[in-house]
């Protein structure tokens, strides 16, 4: 990263008040959702004890979010953001306080009823995504953009180390029922938190046009967009083939033998990395160099994956998911920013939509592709052939995308800048 001077303090960002009730609002939601997602996750394997039933797992919760996501955004440009926010988040406490009875019925909890429960947070989540996002841009003032970015990405990497982490001892010492009450509890001060920030003006777009093409608008202009499009398919593809998070179950019971703490430590590791590399990235800007550092930092994700697929010793694969999280974080932080700041305002919702497709296909339905690769050709194979083909998209988008590569913005202004 480029140790560029800025014109204002790394902890700016922290002194508004709306920003600080956001990152809390958003960190509470990452710290309940991260740990139901282990929290399930393990749950089904022990059921099932099926890499296939894992990567159902992701497809249930891709299908609604996916089909959703566009409309989502079309609604984010409509309506108060905000509300939105509320209402899908009093939607995640529903489907918690779901999980936890069916997890007390008496016998093992039903899979078909799980995988429904599921369902129903993709459908909130097509909505919360794209609102998300959009209203982070009526929170955060320009000038601030890449300070809050990092503070906002810090604080969702540090949630996404402490919730899987301490929900492995919760599991171990409540059951998936108690795990439930404790995701729940943060679900809802999420929602207190996003109650309190200030109401922010509804959007007004430009025009008024037809549905479908107001829904089309936001792919428009990332199709015209070659930084933009490449970024995020680059993520896309990157997480679809080296994303080793779903199959983590099966490293920590049959491969490591370290069982549902050993798990949750596991899903922590990536996060670890994360969040120290982004709190440096608070003083030490990395959007300098924005496209070769984004292209560098998914190549060594893709190395750090293909080495933890071998590794048989559990603290060595900690330090492997770890380097992960190091080459993710940097990573993180330069596409929450360009999104920012290369999306027009009257389409910020859409634009964050057609991201969040993205986004849902590589983690969900790249669930879905490691658990069937997985059940064809075993788990380290998966893994491994996952980190090979990361290193081969970075190559295809380096030379197909030298608008991209040659991305740089100004460290004052942050105007974009392409060669």
């Amino acid at each position: 990263m480029d140790n560029t001077t800025e014109s204002h303090h790394f902890t700016d960002a922290l002194k508004v008040n709306d920003i600080r009730l956001f990152i809390a609002a958003m960190g509470a939601f990452t710290l309940g959702s991260r740990a139901l997602a282990v929290v399930i996750g393990f749950q089904i394997y022990r059921l099932t004890h099926s890499a296939m039933a894992l990567g159902w797992l992701g497809l249930v919760e891709a299908i609604p979010a996916i089909s959703l996501v566009l409309v989502g955004g079309y609604v984010a440009d409509h309506f108060s953001r905000k509300a939105i926010l509320l209402i899908t988040r009093a939607s995640a406490c529903l489907c918690a306080l779901m999980l936890i009875w069916l997890s007390l019925k008496q016998g093992a909890a039903p899979l078909l009823e799980l995988y429904g429960v599921i369902f129903l947070a993709g459908i909130a989540r097509g909505f919360t995504d794209p609102a998300n996002t959009a209203f982070e841009a009526q929170v955060v003032p320009r000038h601030l953009t890449v300070s809050a970015s990092a503070w906002i990405s810090s604080v969702w990497i540090a949630a996404s180390v402490i919730g899987p982490a301490a929900i492995g001892f919760a599991f171990d010492s409540w059951g998936a029922a108690g795990s439930y009450t404790a995701i729940t509890a943060c679900f809802i001060l999420s929602w207190l938190f996003t109650l309190a920030i200030a109401p922010k003006p509804r959007p007004r777009p430009l025009t008024q046009v037809p549905l479908l093409k107001s829904i089309g608008l936001g792919w428009d202009f990332i199709l015209g967009h070659q930084p933009l499009l490449y970024a995020m398919a680059l993520d896309l593809l990157a997480v679809l083939f080296g994303g080793a998070v779903a199959l983590l179950p099966i490293f920590a019971d049959d491969i490591l033998h370290v069982g549902a703490k050993g798990l949750g430590l596991l899903n922590a590791a990536p996060s670890l990395g994360a969040v120290l590399i982004t709190l440096i990235a608070t003083r030490h800007s990395p959007m300098g160099r924005a496209g070769r550092n984004l292209l560098l930092t998914v190549a060594g994700f893709g190395i750090s994956i293909l080495c933890f697929a071998f590794s048989k010793n559990f603290w060595l694969s900690m330090g492997f998911l770890f380097l992960s999280g190091v080459f993710d974080g940097i990573n993180m932080v330069i596409r929450r920013s360009m999104v920012r700041l290369l999306s027009p305002d009257e389409l910020r919702g859409r634009i964050a939509a057609a991201n969040s497709i993205f986004i849902c296909a590589s983690n969900e339905l790249g669930a879905l592709e490691s658990g069937m690769l997985a059940s064809l050709i075993g788990t380290v194979p998966c893994v491994a052939l996952g980190g090979i083909l990361t290193l081969v998209v970075v190559g295809a988008v380096a030379g197909l995308a030298p608008q991209l590569r040659k991305l740089r913005f100004g460290t004052k202004d942050l105007r974009p800048n392409a060669g």
